[in-house]
Order: structure tokens, then sequence, then C-alpha cells
């Protein structure tokens, strides 16, 4: 099974990123072919500053955080510019209309984010991405299905005029951690100010920790853990007894919210304690980083230049 994932380098990673995709493409590379990108290209569409020095931090952290360059075809989304032909070709597939109902344009225009073509063509250049590398899989958060679907309703008009040419992808959405919540409570975006840092020092991180929204319950009263924002994130690391003993100190009362927000800042400083090591060691050695790089988009040329020449001949692109 080919499975495909990217992600913006946007600045520092959240464990939204994390939980919602980033760990679902380490965990699949045990068992499928896996793609891992950078997506700086769709990186501009949110002004794209200081680009180069986000793309290296954004590969050092993917490294560190478990994806494995002899097991995933892992490189920077401008090193294929294949994928920006593909783009183009897919956008005569595209109706407007598709477009016009996209949620994440709607959303982010309604935030203030200026309305241009790149934001609003978004959808077409992440099903090039995707049906470029004929991925079967794509592991998305809950935010994301509508893009693949997108991608999905391309390849098939695309299909129709052509042939079995473009694989149809599904996605894929890990249901307890589809939507990762923020200190807020919604979900977790940089763009609402709300993320958890995964790297950074103990002392920031437990600072952003104790921001978490809680409700104003007495300290002796038992608290709702079901509904607390504290325990949405903390069950994201926790699992069986350790889980069953965080809903049983909510239901005793005796403790207040400021309590499990220590307890959950502990467990996460814990959890990402090995990923943290793995990143000062390539942060010490970026040309290794760029060297990965390279080599990855080569492997990915190579296994996309069989579908854009299929691509090129039908369309009548070549000649």
């Amino acid at each position: 099974m080919r499975v495909l994932t990217g992600i913006q380098p946007s600045g520092d990673l959240h464990i939204g990123n994390y939980f919602g995709s980033i760990k679902q493409m380490v965990d699949a590379q045990a068992d499928s072919q896996t793609f891992a990108f950078i997506a700086n290209y769709h990186a501009m569409t949110s002004g794209g500053k200081d680009l180069s020095k986000l793309t290296m931090q954004c590969a050092t952290d993917f490294l560190a955080l478990g994806i494995d360059p002899d097991k995933s075809v892992f490189w920077v989304q401008s090193d294929v510019k294949e994928v920006l032909e593909l783009y183009w070709i897919l956008s005569s597939f595209t109706p407007m209309g598709l477009l016009e109902r996209a949620h994440s344009y709607k959303d982010k225009t309604a935030k203030g984010i200026a309305a241009n073509h790149s934001l609003f063509s978004y959808p077409v250049l992440m099903a090039a991405d995707i049906l470029l590398f004929n991925s079967e899989v794509v592991p998305v958060g809950k935010d994301q299905i509508q893009h693949v679907e997108i991608a999905r309703d391309i390849a098939i008009k695309f299909n129709n005029q052509y042939g079995d040419i473009l694989t149809i992808p599904e996605f894929r959405v890990q249901e307890e951690v589809q939507t990762v919540p923020g200190i807020d409570g919604q979900k977790m975006s940089k763009s609402y100010g709300n993320i958890v840092n995964i790297f950074g020092e103990e002392k920031a991180q437990m600072k952003t920790i104790k921001k978490i929204v809680t409700e104003n319950v007495a300290l002796e009263e038992p608290k709702e853990y079901e509904t607390c924002n504290v325990y949405n994130m903390a069950k994201l690391f926790l699992e069986g007894d350790n889980l069953i003993a965080l809903q049983d100190r909510y239901k005793r009362g005796g403790e207040g919210h400021g309590h499990f927000k220590i307890y959950l800042g502990e467990v996460m400083w814990e959890y990402f304690r090995e990923f943290r090591e793995k990143r000062e060691y390539f942060e010490a050695h970026q040309d290794e980083v760029r060297d990965i790089l390279k080599a990855g988009a080569s492997k990915a040329r190579e296994i996309a230049l069989p579908t854009i020449e299929k691509i090129r001949s039908v369309t009548g692109i070549s000649y």
C-alpha cells in the first residue's frame, strides 16, 4: 500500500501536527510504501517568510520524530517540479464550483487571510501532490478530508476522459485523534494561536499548558473529564491503566485543574524525550539533512516520471 503525507514548513511543530498526521506516517513505515514531503509551495499561501530556514527546520523535526529515509521517500515539494506541471494540467479538470465549496478557503479568508489564486487553488496543488505518486492512502486530520475528496473528484474526471491513469486515493483518519484540541478547546492550529509546541524549553511548554481553558470547579468537587481540554490533550499520550487512573483522579475530586495541567506537562515532556535527543543530532548535522532531502527528491522524481510521461502523452503535451 502506498501512503503519502505532507506538512507545511510553517515554524515550530505542535502536537496537533504530530498526532494528526506525522505519527500516522511514522507508524505506516512498518508495513507500507510511504511518501513524506515538506510542502513549501503550499506554505507560500501563508506568506512564505523565511521559507528556506523553515524548510530545514521542518526537515530536522520530521527526521527527529521518526521519518526514516531508509523506509520512506522523504523530500521537499519544490525539488520535484513535475508537481507544478500536473497541477496546471489538473486545473483543466477542476470545476470552479468544486473549489468555491472548499471549507478551508472560506475559513481562512473569513479569518482575514488575503484571498488570492494560490489560496483558492490550493486543493488542486494538493491533488497533484497525491496523484503524481499514485498514492492509495492519505492520512489527514478531519479538516483535510474534503481536500482528498476533491483530489478524488479531479482524478475521476481525468480518468473518465483518458482512461484509468490516476489512482483514486482514500483518506485515513484515526478517529480518536482526528481533531487535536488546542489550549482553548478549538482544533489546534497556528492560525488560532492555541498550540502546544513539541520542541522547546520545558518551562515555556509548561507555561503554555497552564493557559489551557478549564471550567471553574471547586478543588474538592469531582470534575468532568470527557469535556475537559486538559484531559482530551492528555489522553493522546496515555493508554490502558494510566488513562483509567487519570479518569479516576477526575472523578474523586480533591485536585484542581492546575494539578492535571502539571501532570500533562510531565507526561508530554517524557513522551518526546527521545525525539528531542534525535533532534539535537540532526540540528548539529544539517548537511546530512540536506543530503537526505536530495536523495529523497531523486527517488520521488524517478517514481513520478512514468505517471507524468503517461499524462503528457494522453493530453498531447508531449509530441
